[in-house]
């Protein structure tokens, strides 16, 4: 019937576009004049004084401070009440879950970290889930029943026909047919999975190297080698939930691994992943391999190589990236992207010169000929991906104002 509420066109579902577009520009620019939003928006004065008066009473907007100082007569500023929601994010390893809140601005406002030493733990994966919630909404001041929505990232990916974890037999416990069910009734807000290099590729895209690209591969190397392809703005998940495990992709300059979701390996993990440069650097000659977990070894043997003046540095760096590059071709090959990112921490130590060396050797490699570029954001990219997961669903059920 028209003229009902919600009927497109209607005042209301037209207040409501105003509402969220302030809004969305708010959390953009910070703090804006009931001037500024009409220019930015559109709106006549009267029309943008009758909105902002009309978020404030709903407890979405806060008048804070004045232009006093700037040129011109001073006027009130506005922006959002950063407690008007709440979410959260978990980055699930084997070692820990680090956990985070932020408020509906994107401010992290509480963190708390969970060790989970592998198989050493007898503590169920549900109990720890809610530890480390529960640990970071304590930090933060609030209650679980303040939190809107949660996100969990981990490695591999729940299978969406089975409710199964797949790709990911080094987490142990999150394997369990009734684990998303059982989280489901141990948590009070909705919750959502993800899988961390896709939570990594969305933090780019939000908020890094990735902005204003519908098109592009991130390549992450970590603790583990993976892929996460955005298409069309979209993430690409697969059937299963396995795009982008480019870890098991079979490549040259290895043997075939076989049984690979057996052996949690493949072989372009193996010519590249982070345990192949201590391996790598000692065939070289380098005698003063890091000691420690092998991605942080990587990490810096990166990093030293990346800024060495001697030979055998160079030659492990030169090799490094034709390793990374062999298996990125098969990638732009079939995916055409408009960008590839280069993230984690055994990426980013590289820095510009492993980035330009990695764009040569694929040049060379590939007819596709995408730009690569090293990724932004660095400080636990997988929460900020899941925060941001979580804050958009979020933002979109607070902001909306039309019900």
């Amino acid at each position: 019937m028209a003229g009902t509420a919600g009927t497109p066109g209607t005042p209301r579902v037209l207040r409501a576009m105003n509402d969220r577009a302030a809004l969305d520009l708010l959390l953009e620019h910070g703090p804006l004049s009931r001037t500024r939003i009409g220019k930015l928006t559109g709106l006549s004065k009267p029309t943008a004084s009758q909105l902002l008066a009309r978020l404030e009473a709903a407890g979405l907007v806060l008048a804070t401070g004045t232009t006093e100082g700037r040129p011109g007569p001073s006027a009130q500023l506005y922006e959002v009440n950063p407690a008007a929601g709440h979410a959260a994010g978990l980055d699930v390893t084997p070692q820990r879950i680090l956990a985070a809140v932020a408020d509906i601005t994107g401010r992290t406002i509480g963190r708390h970290e969970l060790p989970t030493p592998g198989r050493r733990t007898g503590t169920p994966v549900v109990q720890q889930v809610t530890d480390a919630l529960d640990g970071a909404v304590k930090a933060a001041g609030l209650a679980r029943d303040d939190i809107h929505r949660l996100v969990i990232g981990t490695p591999g990916a729940f299978d969406p026909t089975t409710g199964r974890l797949r790709y990911a037999s080094h987490l142990p416990g999150w394997h369990s047919p009734t684990l998303l069910d059982e989280l489901a009734a141990a948590l009070p807000m909705p919750f959502e999975y993800e899988n961390d290099v896709n939570l990594v590729a969305l933090a780019e895209q939000r908020l890094g190297a990735a902005r204003g690209h519908a098109d592009f591969v991130l390549l992450w190397n970590q603790e583990g080698l993976g892929a996460a392809l955005v298409l069309g703005g979209r993430l690409h998940r697969g059937w299963t939930g396995g795009a982008g495990e480019v870890g098991f992709l079979p490549v040259p300059g290895t043997p075939l691994v076989r049984q690979v979701t057996k052996a949690n390996s493949g072989g372009y993990q193996e010519l590249a992943g982070a345990q192949a440069v201590p391996r790598l650097a000692r065939e070289l000659g380098i005698e003063d391999v890091p000691p420690g977990p092998y991605a942080e070894a990587a990490a810096e043997l990166v990093a030293r190589a990346a800024q060495a003046g001697d030979d055998a540095h160079r030659h492990l760096l030169r090799t490094y990236a034709t390793r990374l590059a062999t298996g990125l071709a098969s990638l732009v090959s079939v995916l055409d992207p408009e960008l590839v990112v280069l993230s984690g921490a055994v990426l980013t130590s590289g820095g510009e010169p492993l980035r330009a060396l990695v764009q040569a050797e694929l040049e060379e490699l590939a007819a596709s000929r995408p730009r690569l570029v090293v990724g932004d954001v660095r400080e636990h990219p997988v929460l900020r991906g899941a925060l941001e997961s979580a804050l958009a669903t979020t933002r979109d059920e607070v902001f909306d104002t039309s019900r």
